[in-house]
Formats: C-alpha cells, sequence, structure tokens
C-alpha cells in the first residue's frame, strides 16, 4: 500500500528545522507531548488527550539518525497493530530548509483508514500550521515553542 509523502520548504536554516524534529523539545512543540531521545533505539511514546477510538499514545522508536540530515522512527498508535515507519529528510535550499515526510508501512483496511486520516493530519495541522508556528517561536526565543498549538 501507497504511503504518505510530502514535502515542504521552510525559510530557516537546517540547523533550526532540525531542533523541531530531533529533540524532545522540538517535537513537543508542533506535534505531541514525548520522552524523545536522539538515540538509535531509543524507545518512546508520544502522548496525548484519550479520545474514543485511540488510547492517546503512540509507541515509537528511533531507527536512524543522520544529524541534521535524516530521523527515522517507528510509529504505533495502537496495541497490536503493526508499527509503520516516519522518515523525516532535511536538505538544504536558497530559500531555507525543505523537509520531506515519508510515512511508510500502511498495511490492510485499518491501514488504508490510518493513512487517510494521518495524510491529512501531517498534511494541514502539522506541517502547514504547527511546525512553521514551532520554528518562528524557536527563532525568537518564545515560549511558544514549549507546547502544540491545538490537540
Amino acid at each position: 500500500m501507497k504511503g504518505i509523502h510530502l514535502e515542504r520548504t521552510y525559510p530557516h536554516p537546517i540547523e533550526r528545522v532540525w531542533q523541531a524534529i530531533a529533540t524532545s523539545r522540538g517535537l513537543a512543540a508542533w506535534l505531541m507531548p514525548n520522552d524523545f531521545e536522539p538515540q538509535p533505539g531509543h524507545r518512546f511514546q508520544f502522548r496525548w488527550k484519550k479520545v474514543p477510538g485511540w488510547r492517546g499514545i503512540v509507541d515509537c522508536e528511533v531507527l536512524e539518525i543522520e544529524p541534521l540530515e535524516r530521523l527515522v522512527f517507528s510509529w504505533r498508535g495502537e496495541e497490536g497493530h503493526q508499527p509503520t515507519r516516519v522518515t523525516f529528510t532535511l536538505t538544504r535550499v536558497p530559500e531555507g530548509t525543505r523537509l520531506t515526510l515519508d510515512h511508510d508501512g500502511f498495511r490492510g483496511f485499518g491501514g488504508f483508514l490510518s493513512r487517510q486520516m494521518m495524510r491529512g493530519g501531517w498534511r494541514t495541522k502539522l506541517l502547514q500550521r504547527q511546525l512553521p508556528h514551532a520554528l518562528e517561536s524557536l527563532a525568537t526565543g518564545g515560549t511558544a515553542a514549549l507546547t502544540p498549538l491545538v490537540p
């Protein structure tokens, strides 16, 4: 099954975008509170409010990390489900930094539904709204980078 592939260019240096995607504080600023550490093999969780159909926890493991270039981690939103794989790749471009997100490994009908829901969330809410806000806050040293904008 086809995964999610999204690209977005941000007018920020690669070091700032890396800080937003590869630190616990950075990820919490636009994605979810977590106990992430940038170490291969580190198991961590994203935590949010429990809602009908979701326990509010995403179990993850850092699979690969190449500073300022690439971060790969597993993503399992429900116990008993097969994990998927999230890859962030950063590229320096004249306009700033291009972030490429690939989220793969969706299987079966449940995977199809998850992919459909997550694609919209990654594209619209997270990469177009919340990550740019977090990057601006990181650029100015603001405290808005401590918590996500909206659930």
